[in-house]
């Protein structure tokens, strides 16, 4: 195993220049850690353009539509929906445009495999395949803190978006 951050050189180029798209719209503070991507990328010889791009219209004019850019995803119920909605060969949001046959056949075999322990085994597989192969760069899992007040009732609260998993205004009442 090597040690120290991996170069451009040890990849077999002499320099590497890419361009990153990013805006607030993706995230609050995209445009930041686009900057740390930069000065990261720097000490393993890559050049990175930190693009800003205007917060109107991101989703839609950037997007999917350029080669490199910021993006946000909340947690998923599922595997299967996180990996179908984004990974999976011809998914309307695969944003890296990823295609691995093995990959796509186990994700087939895995949603209707009823055995938990072998259904695990090959979803741990699939995320072995997109760490190694994928083309999606993540750089952070954001926590949600919400505050609260002893006036507001609730059941458990959901942590895969703000709010109560954007549900507070159903499931959250006035005690």
């Amino acid at each position: 195993m090597r040690r120290g951050t991996p170069t451009v050189k040890q990849a077999g180029l002499s320099s590497l220049k890419v361009d990153l798209s990013a805006a607030d719209a993706a995230f609050s503070g995209a445009v930041d850690t686009a900057v740390m991507f930069k000065e990261h990328a720097a000490k393993a010889g890559i050049d990175i353009n930190v693009v800003r791009e205007p917060n109107d219209g991101y989703w839609k004019n950037v997007w999917m539509k350029k080669s490199w850019s910021m993006d946000y995803w909340g947690g998923k119920p599922t595997a299967d929906w996180a990996f179908s909605l984004v990974y999976g060969k011809g998914a309307s949001w695969n944003e890296t445009f990823w295609d691995n046959a093995r990959f796509n056949s186990l994700l087939l075999q895995a949603r209707s495999e009823l055995d938990e322990k072998k259904r695990r085994q090959m979803y741990g597989e699939m995320q072995g395949l997109l760490r190694d192969e994928g083309g999606a760069i993540i750089p952070l899992f954001a926590n949600y803190v919400d505050g609260i007040s002893r006036r507001v009732g609730h059941d458990q609260l959901g942590n895969n978006w703000d709010l109560d998993g954007l549900r507070a205004a159903e499931r959250w009442w006035f005690a």
